[in-house]
């Protein structure tokens, strides 16, 4: 996606993907899903909670506004959809970003493993 599509994702739905290891190390990752417009996004790399939540996301809230603001994680936090996954399950989820937008791929994914 190059950046003129990118400005153009205004997210609809945020989900925090927490990934358990059999190490008991924990990895998270951001996802931001633009039903409207079948984009998403993705941020990950994060294995401290605390500097996870301070991490500036780059979002658009209206399709017209020109600048792009940028919000702390810990409020899109807030209301974002949890998802605790092991390794397997968290692959399944990267395969979705790489595949072509299906909804009823993302419905099922969410509703399979939504706590």
């Amino acid at each position: 996606m190059n950046r003129r599509q990118r400005s153009k994702i205004v997210p609809s739905m945020w989900i925090i993907a927490v990934k358990h290891n059999d190490t008991s190390a924990i990895y998270y990752s951001l996802c931001a899903i633009d039903w409207k417009r079948g984009a998403r996004l993705s941020w990950e790399g994060w294995e401290d909670y605390e500097e996870f939540l301070q991490f500036q996301v780059p979002i658009r809230r209206k399709m017209e506004g020109r600048t792009t603001l940028s919000q702390p994680a810990a409020k899109i936090a807030k209301k974002a959809l949890y998802l605790h996954l092991n390794d397997a399950q968290f692959e399944e989820l990267e395969r979705l970003f790489y595949q072509p937008f299906s909804r009823k791929r993302w419905i099922g994914f969410i509703k399979k493993h939504k706590l």
